[in-house]
């Protein structure tokens, strides 16, 4: 038998030993917790992570060059890289054509467009569809059957172009819609004046389509071809011109105090956009859809106005604001 000291001692440290045990099991369970992880300590990957598998995947992404564009390039490119997808960047193409050319012929697989810009521009079509989906359904059976293009399922907002006005200038010259822009034009020229990115300028979904649609025609004088970001605030201060044409989603028209014109003819076509994708890319990871389809829906107007304003108006960089959206929204875990 053991002594009395000996048994003593041997209880102390059988009693030191269940504490112990028990204090670190209380920890770890804290730790699963607080961390999201399971029991062996490792994080959640959000829901793309943990629903999605593109492990062996070479991807490369592309997008337009201006803030939205980003946005939405950055988005997929985390997306898919929370798949385990490797993703090359080519994000920030100059001009819709040259990313357009680009997923035509192989050099990246995706990237996001607009409903209008593709049927009017690319599909050749005169007029726009009424209505979002009559839109989309056309879009994405043509340029299937014509480019090898799949469409993935279109976002709520609709970045249509549009006319502005400074809220000032909009009561001084009672103009509220195009039309009356288009009375404007015959009765006093002079403050006509008109800032047009580079591409609504030439468009057949921009000026020269406006001014047919409209029945009017700006003096050339009156024209000034910029840079879409500098029409913002050209248009805000008055000094270039009175009128300019914008983004819908964009966050400055509200941070500017800018009045957008009704277009009372309709002549804008949808501008919702949609993750155009190769349809070998589509073929071989047919999961793109399922993955891109709840990012998509929950980009309403008022959230990509948000997102927009976040990086043109906060000075947020894009990638960020991507990657705090698909963080918040639980789609990629948290840094």
């Amino acid at each position: 038998m053991y002594g009395t000291t000996s048994y003593l001692r041997r209880l102390l440290v059988l009693a030191v030993s269940l504490s112990l045990l028990a204090a670190a099991c209380g920890t770890q369970d804290t730790a699963d917790e607080d961390t999201g992880g399971d029991a062996s300590g490792g994080e959640t990957q959000g829901s793309i992570g943990a629903d999605f598998d593109l492990a062996g995947a070479s991807i490369t992404v592309g997008s337009k060059e201006f803030t939205e564009q980003l946005i939405l390039g950055h988005m997929t490119m985390l997306a898919l890289e929370a798949a385990g997808a490797d993703v090359s960047d080519q994000i920030g193409l100059q001009g819709s054509a040259t990313v357009r050319d680009a997923l035509v012929s192989g050099d990246i697989d995706m990237y996001w467009e607009y409903l209008g810009t593709a049927w009017v521009t690319y599909l050749g079509n005169e007029e726009g569809l009424p209505g979002t989906q009559e839109q989309y359904e056309a879009v994405r059976e043509a340029d299937l059957e014509q480019n090898d293009i799949v469409w993935l399922e279109p976002t709520p907002f609709d970045n249509t172009f549009a006319i502005a006005v400074s809220d000032e200038n909009a009561e001084r010259l009672g103009v509220q819609s195009i039309s009356d822009l288009a009375e404007l034009v015959e009765e006093s020229p002079e403050e006509a004046t008109f800032c047009a990115g580079g591409e609504f300028a030439t468009r057949p979904d921009g000026l020269p389509g406006l001014e047919e649609a409209y029945g009017f025609e700006l003096p050339s004088e009156n024209i000034s071809t910029v840079q879409d970001a500098l029409v913002y605030t050209q248009v805000d201060t008055g000094e270039t011109c009175n009128f300019g044409s914008v983004f819908a989603t964009d966050g400055r028209i509200a941070s500017l105090g800018l009045t957008v014109l009704e277009d009372d003819q309709a002549f804008f076509p949808p501008f919702n956009a949609s993750l155009n994708v190769r349809q070998e890319v589509y073929e071989e990871f047919p999961q793109l859809e399922d993955l891109f389809e709840p990012i998509a829906t929950m980009l309403d107007a008022d959230t990509m106005i948000g997102l927009n304003a976040e990086v043109d108006v906060d000075g947020e960089d894009p990638e960020d604001v991507a990657r705090g959206f698909l963080e918040e929204n639980g789609f990629i875990a948290a840094e």
